[in-house]
């Protein structure tokens, strides 16, 4: 049974998000990785002779909520793309009213987590590259070029913060319009046609036309 027009480009933006979701999951996993288990958001750094230095690392716990409610939304996309294309397959199957309702609660909390871990993300690296550029350093992206003690770390930091906040802005939009489609779709579940009732005028040209026009007796 092919799935109804909405559905489908729902399912569509599902697949966007899960990309998205997955890029910035891995991109902060690989900067809490390059900084040895630290979290480098919201951070500071400090010079070490001619080296830098993460000083003031962020609790490791606050990387770990935005990589894992990055990748939870990422899987919950990707479980629900397997779903509706085994679903699809099956005659007959359609999402009903209690369905629909879960869909717009996860699309709703999902909103407000994605918001989260990009604000987290956008002012977090700001913060970060202010500390950078207060050592005299041109810009947050030249920093990736100075050594780092340990010797190793901050390996393209900037560039996976900024892939990593990139993408969860795309995806906050993703999930927006997922959530409008899903709203359009309940509302032309909740109002359907209703037949048309005796005295109405539609229902009196429709039996005009089969019938023939009635006579009103005085």
């Amino acid at each position: 049974m092919a799935l109804p027009w909405l559905q489908r480009i729902e399912l569509a933006f599902f697949a966007t998000a899960f990309v998205c979701g997955a890029v910035a999951a891995a991109a902060l996993t690989r900067t809490q990785g390059s900084f040895r288990g630290s979290c480098p958001l919201y951070g500071v750094a400090a010079l070490n002779g001619s080296s830098l230095v993460l000083s003031k690392p962020a609790a490791p716990s606050l990387c770990s909520f935005v990589a894992g409610a990055s990748g939870l939304l990422a899987l919950y996309c990707l479980l629900l793309l397997l779903f509706w294309v085994y679903t699809s397959c099956i005659e007959g199957s359609h999402r009903g009213p209690i369905g629909l309702r879960f869909a717009l609660a996860t699309s709703a909390i999902a909103i407000f987590l994605v918001l989260v871990c990009a604000c987290i993300l956008r002012f977090g690296t700001s913060s970060l590259c202010k500390s950078i550029i207060s050592l005299n350093m041109t810009s947050c992206s030249d920093a990736q070029k100075t050594p780092w003690k340990p010797p190793g770390t901050a390996v393209q930091f900037y560039s996976n913060l900024h892939n990593a906040e990139t993408s969860s802005w795309v995806n906050l939009v993703l999930w927006c319009v997922v959530l409008v489609l899903q709203v359009v779709q309940w509302k032309s579940e909740a109002t359907p046609n209703r037949p048309l009732q005796r005295g109405n005028s539609e229902w009196s040209s429709e039996t005009d036309a089969l019938v023939g026009p009635r006579l009103f007796h005085s």
